[in-house]
């Protein structure tokens, strides 16, 4: 009986979830970047600390995130959802989810394209 009520929860869950992100990614918005922790990929009602790299301004929220950004160049990049390509978070457009997570793309076409899908 436990295997059989293991199975069942298992099956749930997993047929659930991707509708539960469909819904939570459909209500995704773009925000500003100064906006936008780049480390913890979270947006903050206020704007966040600016770092320099590389020419660039990137946004961390405590000093931990500026060293981050200022000496890991993996934490300035993401990859685009919908393109699969790598982004430079500086120029990225970024969208929020509504639990604060962030999504980042290389270009407004492609966020449209994300959030179109995910009201689907």
């Amino acid at each position: 009986m436990k295997t059989f009520m293991t199975f069942t929860f298992a099956c749930l869950v997993s047929f659930s979830l991707p509708a539960l992100a469909a819904t939570a990614d459909s209500k995704i918005e773009i925000v500003p970047n100064e906006k936008v922790c780049m480390v913890t990929d979270a947006v903050f009602p206020k704007k966040q600390i600016p770092v320099e790299a590389n020419g660039k301004t990137y946004y961390g929220c405590c000093e931990n995130c500026k060293k981050t950004l200022s000496e890991d160049a993996k934490a300035r990049a993401a990859v685009d959802p919908v393109s699969g390509k790598s982004v430079d978070k500086a120029s990225a457009v970024i969208a929020a989810r509504e639990d604060g997570s962030v999504i980042y793309f290389e270009n407004k076409k492609n966020f449209e394209k994300f959030k179109a899908q995910a009201s689907k």
